[in-house]
């Protein structure tokens, strides 16, 4: 083997390697986060687990990547350990679909149809295809299709190319002999188990072994151990991410390890026993590729249907191996819920997506409990409301902290135009929830002036303070609603409301310094009544910002000030029509 032989071997490697990659970021970005969506919440059952497992893998060809996933779900506290068995079981059958595809590569006819599915027949075909989608449609699911065909033509060429490489290897006695070595079990399962390690993908190492199949070298003796051991080695992905992760998480890791290995140890004992008695006539031919997807398929559906019945064994197993120590913190509440957040969904990017948008949610959830929170105080004032309006104040702190933070990171993953979108709109708009909350204290802070100094509002003052209160209420949960749905028709009402709004707060200024002039009222009240009318005018203007930010960001524009300028200087019927509305609808008595 010269060193041109082994630049292509490498050469192919690095292709096969990087197709995987792209074919898998592809699917991922065309799920969207749906799949691990569904594995979150449809995993009480253990078969149901199972099949779930199995799927997700099989559509994003990693199952390193679901088993880390997993870790991150536990991790969060989304999933339980228990739930976690079933589908890590799963993943381990779903990620032979990689080997069942390549191996078509052995597929030998000349018959046209059947050699079309050979996929060095049909891959030049989903690269053309694919090259057309990235290149000349504008359309990103598109796009993200077109990057999973490239992904699969790279994947069989650098099989190919691998193929092409060892070939030669056939004839060279040293090679042949190094692999018989492997025959030996042991020495076989550390192999399989190395490669698989080192490169963190039992699919790719599979895939090499296909390769080397090809020459006709490898004896199914020296591949079964092989196969063995990459399903150990692949464990190395799910261990490494638990570091640093609470124990439960590294529990989840260490199923996934003691599945493959007590999975092993159960498979290669019956087999080699059966053999001992029996003999199996393929044992010492040369191993194909059709036969290594057979080999792995049998041994993780057969190591499943062994060990799911033993699952709670497992988890116990797990449990005794990292326990539970009493100096161990009990996490709150509050904490438990940022858990969302987790770090390790951000490899998978478009899940991360999903999660940082129910974060949000529930930060603008907060910001608005704590706004009306508050404004019921001025009425009715109680300590208990104020606390909770000064704890819902500081969860949004820290939602606008931990959240933004993540967004960040986030946003140097690779992601769909359409999570791009999504991640540019709560980047924008979780400072104007911040900033409501913000108000809220300010508003309790009023409503607790009034109180430690014994004023109350006159009737009127308090009927106008009713209206404009509902009206931003109408304003906030607009604005929340198309933040939470991207209505781009519901947004039209926003910036017509908050034009009321301002109209409304100059009119309850002006006839506070009325009923002043006709000595109804305090100046002292006056300055109160303006801090509360000043705080929800300037509620309505944060509405206002996502509203426009919404709209700007779905039409990939991101002047705001130009987009309002043109809407209140050059407004629409629509406009017309929805102010007229709001201001019948908010009219002081």
């Amino acid at each position: 083997m010269d060193l041109f032989s082994i630049l292509t071997l490498i050469g192919g490697l690095a292709l096969f390697l990087y197709g995987m990659n792209a074919m898998g970021d592809g699917l991922a970005k065309v799920s969207g986060g749906k799949l691990e969506k569904i594995l979150e919440n449809l995993t009480s059952n253990p078969i149901k687990a199972v099949l779930l497992g199995a799927g997700v893998t099989a559509v994003i060809q990693s199952s390193s990547a679901t088993t880390v996933m997993v870790v991150g779900f536990v991790n969060s506290g989304i999933m339980k350990l228990s739930q976690a068995v079933g589908v890590i079981m799963g993943a381990n059958i779903g990620t032979t679909i990689t080997s069942w595809i390549l191996s078509l590569t052995g597929i030998q006819s000349d018959n046209f149809i059947i050699q079309m599915f050979k996929p060095t027949s049909f891959s030049p075909v989903l690269a053309i295809i694919g090259v057309i989608f990235i290149l000349f449609i504008n359309d990103s699911k598109k796009k993200d299709i077109g990057s999973i065909f490239i992904g699969f033509a790279i994947l069989m060429y650098g099989m190919d190319m691998m193929s092409s490489a060892v070939k030669p290897l056939a004839e060279v006695p040293e090679f042949t002999n190094l692999l018989l070595k492997f025959s030996n079990p042991l020495l076989g399962v550390i192999a399989g188990a190395l490669l698989t390690a080192v490169i963190q993908s039992s699919s790719a190492s599979v895939g090499i072994l296909q390769a080397l199949c090809l020459t006709g070298a490898v004896p199914f003796s020296a591949a079964i151990p092989i196969i063995m051991g990459q399903n150990i080695g692949t464990c190395i992905t799910a261990i490494l991410s638990a570091i640093g992760a609470k124990k439960n998480a590294k529990r989840a890791a260490a199923v996934h390890l003691y599945f493959n290995l007590i999975g092993t140890v159960i498979f290669m004992t019956v087999f080699y026993l059966i053999n001992a008695v029996v003999g199996f006539s393929f044992f010492h031919q040369a191993a194909t590729p059709a036969g290594i997807a057979v080999i792995h398929s049998v041994f993780n559906v057969t190591a499943t249907i062994i060990l799911l019945p033993f699952a709670k064994g497992l988890e116990k197993l797990a449990c005794l191996t990292i326990r539970d120590k009493k100096e161990d913190v009990v996490v709150s509440a509050e904490d438990r819920e940022f858990m969302i957040l987790e770090p390790r969904f951000l490899e998978k990017p478009a899940f991360a997506v999903e999660q940082s948008r129910n974060a949000a949610r529930k930060m603008a959830e907060e910001s608005h409990n704590a706004l009306f929170t508050a404004l019921s105080l001025v009425d009715k004032y109680s300590e208990e409301g104020v606390e909770r309006v000064e704890n819902m104040e500081s969860k949004v702190d820290r939602y606008e902290d931990e959240l933004g933070t993540y967004l960040v990171k986030l946003s140097h993953k690779d992601i769909s135009e359409a999570d791009s979108h999504s991640l540019s709109i709560m980047l924008h708009c979780i400072g104007d929830f911040e900033r409501i909350s913000d108000h809220a204290v300010n508003i309790m802070e009023s409503a607790q002036e009034l109180y430690e100094k014994g004023l109350k509002f006159s009737e009127n003052a308090k009927k106008d303070l009713e209206v404009l209160g509902q009206a931003v209420e109408d304003i906030v949960n607009t604005a929340y609603e198309v933040f939470d749905k991207q209505d781009m028709k519901l947004a039209e009402k926003i910036e017509p409301l908050e034009e009321v709004i301002d109209e409304l707060s100059k009119e309850v200024k002006r006839r506070h310094v009325q009923r002043l002039r006709n000595g109804e009222c305090t100046i002292e009240m006056g300055f109160i009544l303006s801090d509360i009318t000043t705080c929800l005018e300037r509620v309505a203007d944060h509405c206002s910002n996502i509203g426009v930010c919404v709209t700007q960001v779905n039409e990939d524009l991101y002047d705001t000030h130009s987009h309002l300028n043109i809407v209140k200087s050059h407004p629409d019927e629509t406009f017309y029509h929805e102010l007229e509305d709001a201001r019948i609808k908010y009219q002081l008595s």
